[in-house]
């Protein structure tokens, strides 16, 4: 069975007044000090954000296990620092992000100007492991066209600078600022995969092959493909069934290769559009059809989502999981929805923050 492992980014916020703090440093000095080998938390771009790391896991609820345990850590960890961690995407309120002081970040921050001031996002990136770059390249090329569905399932970031952006996951029109960042052509093999990626490092425009910004990769430190588009979840159960569903996607993908079935050839312009759409809309409208790219109601285009991994949903035991899980998210909304309702409950952004941080840790 393939292990999946799961990275977080979370906000730092005060409990209080849910503006974001830039406590990180402090948060991982803490941490640091707690356990002097730990491994599972790091800093990331701005001094809000805290990202942790899961072990790979087989088990979808070893793995929910371990989100809900790393989530609480991280919690009591600021905590001790007088702030918390909401899993919110982006800051419902306004904020004028500080930078993690190390010479990438610099550079980043030179390089890219504003686009790099306003790029305070969180997201879940998932890792499926594969057998070889050769199997990782097959899969990549294969799960391209369902990757906006996850998209639309963990949408979770309506807000940005204190006014609703109109979108389910603002995150992601953020993130594709970035010149790596979108879907990707169709690579055909490892070698040319690789040789796109020397290519790329060697415009200057991008520092090193970390920062290609593919929607899904091959990781550079771990035997995986890393799937990139999905928004932190506000809750660690939607976590889960986003992992689930990316791991049946990848096996779908490395059976259809093995079998000698070719990709979906559709342009990257279409599948931007794809992307765009699952962003715009979330769950709440229509979805572009991953084989036809023709728009249908989001209800649709899930159970098509099932029907074309169910195979390796039922080997996994992982079926009831992604059938409860789409259907609770059709029912009782994404993230992206628990914030808006909260806002219309209460008018009031700080309100969504801190409610929204409670949430986190369950």
């Amino acid at each position: 069975m393939r292990t999946v492992g799961v990275e977080e980014e979370l906000l730092l916020v005060d409990p209080e007044s849910g503006e974001p703090k830039a406590s990180a440093a402090a948060v991982l000095a803490r941490a640091a000090l707690a356990d002097p080998g730990q491994d599972v938390f790091e800093k990331e771009l701005y001094g809000q954000m805290l990202e942790f790391a899961t072990r790979p896991q087989s088990e979808m609820a070893d793995l929910g296990q371990e989100i809900v345990r790393c989530r609480k850590e991280a919690a009591r960890l600021a905590g001790d620092l007088g702030c918390t961690v909401a899993a919110l995407a982006t800051s419902p309120l306004p904020v004028s992000p500080s930078f993690s002081a190390n010479r990438r970040y610099r550079w980043m921050a030179e390089q890219y100007g504003i686009a790099t001031r306003e790029q305070l996002v969180c997201g879940c990136h998932v890792h499926v492991s594969v057998e070889s770059d050769e199997e990782g390249v097959a899969v990549l090329d294969r799960v391209r066209t369902w990757l906006p569905l996850l998209t639309a399932v963990s949408a979770n970031s309506p807000f940005w600078q204190g006014r609703d952006s109109g979108y389910a996951s603002y995150r992601s029109r953020v993130w594709a600022r970035w010149p790596s960042a979108g879907p990707a052509e169709l690579f055909g093999s490892a070698e040319r995969y690789h040789r796109l990626v020397a290519d790329m490092v060697a415009t200057g425009v991008i520092l090193d092959e970390g920062m290609v910004y593919f929607d899904a990769r091959l990781a550079q430190r771990y035997p995986t493909v890393e799937i990139r588009v999905a928004d932190v979840c506000l809750r660690s159960g939607t976590a889960v069934l986003v992992a689930a569903l990316a791991r049946a996607l990848v096996e779908t993908a490395a059976r259809e290769w093995r079998a000698g079935r070719e990709p979906v050839d559709h342009g990257v312009g279409p599948a931007r559009m794809a992307g765009w759409r699952a962003a715009r809309s979330g769950l709440g409208g229509d979805l572009l059809d991953p084989v036809t790219l023709r728009p249908r109601p989001a209800e649709t285009v899930l159970n098509a989502l099932l029907d074309h991994t169910r195979d390796a949903l039922t080997a996994t035991g992982d079926l009831e999981l992604a059938e409860e899980g789409l259907h609770r998210l059709l029912r009782d909304g994404t993230g992206a929805d628990e914030q808006r309702h909260l806002f219309e409950d209460t008018g009031s952004l700080r309100d969504v923050v801190t409610e929204c941080a409670r949430r986190t840790q369950t």
